[in-house]
């Protein structure tokens, strides 16, 4: 019998807009990393003003959660250490909390693309998004 694999989304956005004391906008723009972990499958999100690349996602992720990681010779790419966790993949996103639309796009220099299957419906059963439009490229 497969197991069935529970979504966890995360958004960096208010984090960023908090920090910032800016007004959380309507529409933003950033990156995300999908990463999976036994039977989790996580989406984080992050404004591009708050993590430039894709490894700074997942530092920020296992920082928060102790997940013991470090980057390459490069600082290019973080590695989480835990063999449960695996990076899948990354890609840009758009937001438009007022149109209700998200749009999934492009993919990480570093980690490649994310895992297009099913990605949408993934994304519908967030309740946050439940009645969005879902444009996946």
């Amino acid at each position: 019998m497969e197991s069935k694999i529970r979504i966890i989304y995360i958004d960096y956005a208010r984090i960023y807009y908090k920090e910032h004391k800016k007004r959380f906008p309507k529409n933003y723009t950033g990156k995300f990393v999908q990463m999976r972990n036994n039977s989790k499958e996580y989406l984080v999100f992050s404004p591009r003003e708050f993590t430039r690349y894709h490894a700074d996602i997942i530092e920020r992720f296992c920082m928060d959660r102790e997940i013991p990681g470090i980057y390459d010779k490069k600082n290019k790419r973080f590695d989480i250490i835990d063999l449960a966790w695996s990076v899948i993949g990354g890609g840009k996103f758009e937001i438009d909390k007022k149109k209700k639309y998200l749009k999934l796009y492009d993919n990480s220099m570093v980690y490649g693309r994310y895992d297009r299957r099913g990605i949408k419906e993934k994304i519908l059963s967030i309740e946050e998004f439940s009645d969005y439009e879902v444009d996946v490229e």
